[in-house]
């Protein structure tokens, strides 16, 4: 089940106005070109942005999401055509033999539950040709993020073509480790409508990571500082042999 901020269609079509800033998606570019990829699943593709990116640089891409209502945005946008898109996730996918496989914005905590998890990275390795790659991110708990999570420093207005303003922030609900649960918290100025979407993401150490990796036939070649956030990420770089 997707979370409301990217399931229901009201919230999924705010989504990219309000998160402008896609910085974190230069080091997949730089990645896809250090694999030289041609081929590349976008797992946990919202709406759109990292594959269509892709697609303007000319690659095959195939992006899975299981919220229809961002797939339906992401299919609203220029060059969509070029992506094919499934509603759906990594453990049901077609045949595939692709060069590298992605899981940006930190999709991989999202997938809280411990089943679904191992699913996914055994939907990715079969995804992938022997020799192609599994590049995702995951915020390391020692920073213990979820601190910094209130409406204070999370408080918001903005002014959405077509919309309106939206004011939106984002509060701590539940640490019941390793699980954290923050709601984040819409009011559309338009009609007064309060809409809000519950999240729980699962904190996972880097050895627990490595370790679900290997169980699943990767080689991890090698675990990353994220540029654009330095100390606070750790990026996987596995590969299937």
């Amino acid at each position: 089940m997707a979370d409301e901020c990217f399931g229901h269609p009201r919230l999924a079509a705010i989504y990219d106005p309000l998160d402008p800033d896609r910085g974190d998606l230069g080091a997949y570019l730089r990645m896809t070109e250090e694999f030289r990829a041609r081929r590349v699943l976008d797992i946990g593709c919202g709406t759109g942005v990292f594959a269509l990116l892709l697609a303007d640089r000319g690659m095959e891409v195939v992006g899975v999401d299981p919220a229809q209502a961002s797939i339906d945005v992401a299919l609203a946008k220029p060059g969509s055509e070029r992506v094919r898109w499934i509603c759906g996730d990594a453990a049901g996918l077609p045949p595939l033999r692709v060069d590298l496989a992605t899981m940006t914005g930190n999709v991989a905590q999202a997938i809280a539950d411990p089943q679904t998890w191992q699913m996914t990275l055994r939907g990715a390795y079969e995804a992938l040709r022997p020799g192609g790659h599994l590049v995702f991110e995951t915020r390391d708990p020692a920073r213990r993020v979820w601190e910094e999570w209130n409406r204070e420093s999370s408080h918001s207005v903005t002014e959405i073509p077509g919309v309106g303003a939206v004011e939106s922030w984002d509060e701590l609900v539940e640490v019941s480790w390793p699980l954290v649960t923050f709601r984040c918290t819409y009011v559309f100025a338009a009609d007064g409508q309060v809409l809000t979407s519950d999240s729980t993401l699962r904190f996972r150490e880097k050895q627990d990571v490595e370790r679900d990796l290997v169980a699943h036939g990767y080689v991890v070649e090698d675990v990353r500082d994220a540029p654009d956030r330095p100390g606070k990420e750790f990026v996987f770089l596995a590969r299937r042999p």
